[in-house]
């Protein structure tokens, strides 16, 4: 059974990273250029124009800043320029390279690339896997030299940022806190089987797990082949409703909570729910969610109640999003994950939107700017995205709304999970402990046998991994 276990787990993420990742397939990096997204419009432009003020006045000697990463920070065919890549243009007459790689051999380009003394200049932190084995490894260097955490304009994101020290020294410059899932669903779906809206409930406060469990349990029907749970991402965006990641960070040291009240009681939680067979059946389908795997699939055609995902899946053109169901007639909709009924907190998974410096990376002062471009831009600018969002990709004010209000609940209690930044070692125990009691194809366990099988493994992975954080010297 372990052996099994093992299996799909690793099918079951790989195919996850695989759909996540906005990469080509190729198996190396190559440098590229952007792929002819939209520009802003003359009126968004001349908003960040005024904005260049706020910027240091200062003339760059390398006007190019290398970014490595399985996608492009200049937009994509249909997609619209960042306001923060604009200004960046604008002020500083800057250009962004993308040093293109995939999402299964980054860190092995980044280490080629680093070793080669062809060092990229910057590398997203927002997958929350680079710290801290990024540090532990040199693969980034601090940026404390760079970035002047305790000016006014970093303020807002330094307690995040110390998240990331190491040795003392900051290794993320943190742009802002972003919900790592909504739970999206379809209108039409909601209404054809008599549920009350879950926008309506998280607004009357009964939006948790027994009217999830509920929900689920009464939609799903194997016969006619409605599953009420679908996509990669469930297992993580269910567990840390709890409010507690499998693998957290306390005082710059990883800790291991397997054997948390809060967690046991929200895996029982998922045991049971899995129990009732909610979940389509990856491991019917190539461990791939319905269909080919586009992230959407069933709830377009109504056969899917809940996917969890990140709001990248809904914040895109109208072809991305389409399998989700029609955003023009206004179908798409989205919450929160629901919280356990004993709590009054909805607890949010959630990520950095945040950048690596690279060692020895050619362009620190360049990358500098591009990273005080994008504080600015969020702070004054966010008008030109619900812009985007509205005008661009049909968003509803309901669901823009929605969005900023999941924002502001990832800002007051955000869950962080450093299980994936840590080991390799540690990414193969999670293939197993992290979907332990939701495994489709009859591989799941309770979470009693789950820890009594990896627990000690973990908790001797975290104590190897504490001990490195503790004797590493910085670069």
């Amino acid at each position: 059974m372990r052996i099994k276990r093992i299996l799909a787990g690793a099918f079951a993420l790989t195919m996850a990273f695989a759909v996540a990742s906005c990469g080509k397939s190729g198996g190396s990096s190559s440098e590229s250029k952007p792929q002819g997204g939209k520009e802003l419009d003359e009126e968004d432009k001349a908003t960040i124009s005024e904005l260049k003020d706020q910027l240091e006045d200062k003339e760059l000697a390398n006007k190019e800043i290398k970014w490595m990463a399985h996608y492009d920070i200049n937009p994509s065919e249909g997609a619209v320029k960042s306001p923060g890549l604009e200004l960046f243009e604008q002020k500083y007459d800057g250009k962004v390279k993308w040093v293109q790689t995939t999402w299964n051999t980054r860190y092995d380009d980044l280490a080629n690339a680093v070793m080669g003394g062809n060092s990229p200049d910057f590398f997203p932190a927002s997958d929350m896997d680079t710290f801290p084995k990024g540090a532990i490894k040199g693969m980034f260097d601090p940026i404390d030299d760079v970035i002047d955490l305790g000016s006014d304009l970093w303020a807002s994101t330094k307690e995040s940022s110390d998240n990331f020290v190491f040795n003392g020294k900051h290794y993320v410059a943190v742009i802002d806190v972003s919900p790592n899932y909504v739970c999206v669903y379809n209108k039409t779906t909601i209404e054809q089987n008599g549920f009350d809206d879950p926008a309506q409930l998280l607004e009357d406060g009964k939006w948790d797990w027994d009217t999830f469990k509920t929900m689920c349990t009464e939609f799903t029907d194997a016969d006619n082949d409605k599953y009420a749970l679908d996509g990669y991402w469930y297992v993580k965006a269910i567990s840390e409703t709890c409010g507690k990641p499998l693998i957290g960070l306390d005082n710059g040291m990883l800790v291991n909570n397997m054997s948390d009240p809060d967690v046991e009681k929200v895996q029982n939680f998922m045991y049971e729910l899995g129990k009732n067979g909610v979940m389509f059946d990856r491991s019917t389908n190539g461990w791939q969610t319905r269909g080919d795997g586009t992230t959407g699939n069933g709830l377009g055609d109504y056969q899917t109640l809940f996917i969890p995902v990140g709001l990248w899946g809904i914040e895109a053109p109208l072809a991305t999003t389409k399998p989700f169901g029609d955003m023009e007639a206004g179908e798409i909709m989205f919450v929160p994950m629901p919280k356990d009924p004993d709590s009054d907190t909805y607890y949010i998974s959630s990520r950095v939107d945040g950048y690596n410096l690279c060692h020895n990376a050619p362009n620190p002062e360049g990358f500098a700017a591009y990273m005080s471009c994008l504080m600015v831009a969020k702070d004054n600018a966010a008008s030109i995205y619900e812009k985007t969002l509205k005008e661009e990709y049909k968003w509803t004010d309901e669901m823009y709304e929605m969005r900023q209000r999941i924002y502001q609940m990832a800002a007051e209690h955000p869950v962080f999970s450093f299980a994936d930044g840590v080991s390799a070692e540690m990414d193969a125990a999670m293939l197993n402990v992290s979907q332990a009691t939701m495994l489709t194809g009859g591989g799941a366990t309770t979470w009693t046998e789950c820890v009594g099988e990896y627990g000690k493994q973990v908790d001797f992975i975290v104590k190897e991994a504490n001990t490195k954080i503790s004797d590493t010297p910085t670069n």
